[in-house]
């Protein structure tokens, strides 16, 4: 895997002039969106011509290329016999998302085609009409789609690599989704891609950590796979270095985040520390309901969760899932707070241990209780590690490097021709 270096970009020398950047959903639906609106911004300040490609929803922000979104699509939504066929056929590939395509790269013919999440909703049916118009295609990693047909590589709650880029049966087999139609339909999706090799036309494979890098190897030359960290506006957040004294957790609210193993964690502390807890998910009734002396805050967004990391101790990122740039330890580490993180996937190359937060077994409730306390009682080291955090992160994962480094690899990509 290549890391890119940065380097000073005459942006009006250049001639990438369009760009048309892919994702399934044009709203903040989590991280990934975040990072891809990000991305977004940045190029209209450059003066970038950029063509959005999403799916209709009500929750969008404005384009002037919705008229060319795909439909709406759930997936959970159950329409009969007939309906379920026709909705498992676009889950694969997508007629509609390819004629819409068709028409907007031949009225706009961009230079450059950045994808990001498109499977299922927009399908990677599309990539090959992007390689055929000429442009040529970026693909963000966010997740281990490519070497799994499920994407969070976990089998019933456990990690599993079983698949390894290829045995894409595997699904219906260990039946990891709980449901052997959806494995099927998962596997058939994986194998359908794989014989038309759609993934193999783009031309640069960006992951956001080594870890995730060095998974996809598996499946695609590590020539087209470059590093390109999530960046983050440092100078959006002003660390205070302000202690309340109480634990953080943020982030959605179910069982791959590992937020029951945080929670049992705390409870093993008695009444010798406050954790709270913003965010929702499929858990936040049960969590409610069985852990009353934890303070549940609800969705937070913007200065109101700044303000609430802030005021914390330390934040806890505690995923039982291969976590790739994990932008809710980004966000702990531009305010100035320490993070104790599993030592899983991405996490270890953001949390230094010993350094910048602590890391700890995944699923280790014992250990994580341990690094909790260990935490909880020294206001002076979590100062310290919160202050050598605010500083890796100013290095290492600053908005404008992660930018200028995607500018570059356009930039590359154009003059290799």
């Amino acid at each position: 895997m290549r890391e890119s270096k940065l380097s000073s970009i005459d942006w009006q020398a250049q001639r990438i002039v369009k760009v048309l950047i892919a994702n399934k959903y044009f709203f903040l639906n989590g991280g990934s969106e975040k990072v891809f609106f990000q991305e977004r911004d940045f190029l209209l300040r450059q003066g970038v011509h950029v063509i959005d490609f999403s799916m209709d929803d009500p929750r969008n922000f404005p384009s002037d290329y919705a008229n060319y979104f795909v439909s709406n699509i759930d997936y959970h939504t159950k329409r009969g016999v007939f309906g379920e066929i026709k909705k498992a056929a676009k889950f694969i590939h997508s007629p509609e998302a390819i004629r819409k395509i068709e028409r907007l790269v031949e009225k706009e013919k961009p230079d450059i085609a950045h994808l990001h999440n498109i499977y299922h909703q927009l399908t990677p049916s599309i990539i090959p009409v992007l390689k055929k118009s000429g442009a040529k295609v970026v693909l963000t990693l966010h997740d281990g789609k490519l070497i799994c047909p499920g994407y969070l590589m976990l089998d019933k709650g456990k990690i599993c690599t079983s698949c390894q880029g290829h045995s894409f049966w595997m699904p219906i087999v260990k039946n990891c989704q709980g449901s052997r139609s959806q494995g099927f339909l998962l596997a058939l999706e994986a194998y359908w891609h794989k014989w038309a090799k759609s993934y193999e036309k783009v031309d640069i494979y960006l992951t956001p950590s080594r870890f995730l890098g060095d998974l996809v190897s598996i499946r695609m030359p590590k020539e087209k796979i470059r590093l390109l960290h999530n960046g983050i506006d440092v100078k959006s957040y002003t660390p205070s270095f302000c202690d309340e004294g109480y634990a953080l957790y943020f982030g959605r609210l179910s069982k791959e985040k590992g937020i029951k193993t945080l929670l049992n964690a705390y409870k093993n502390m008695g009444n010798s520390l406050m954790l709270k807890v913003a965010g929702t998910g499929p858990l936040e009734g049960e969590l409610r309901r069985e852990y009353q002396s934890a303070e549940f805050l609800g969705y937070k967004e913007g200065d109101e969760l700044n303000h609430i990391i802030s005021g914390s101790a330390f934040v806890v990122a505690p995923s039982e899932c291969y976590e790739n740039c994990s932008m809710v330890v980004l966000e702990a580490m531009a305010m100035g707070k320490p993070v104790i993180g599993s030592r899983i996937g991405g996490i270890p190359e953001q949390v230094e241990d010993g350094k910048t937060g602590l890391l700890f077994e995944m699923g280790n409730v014992t250990e994580l209780t341990d690094k909790m306390r260990l935490l909880s009682e020294n206001h002076e080291m979590r100062k310290k590690m919160g202050t050598q955090a605010r500083k890796k992160l100013e290095i290492e994962y600053p908005l404008d490097k992660h930018c200028n480094e995607l500018l570059e690899i356009y930039e590359r990509l154009i003059a290799e021709g």
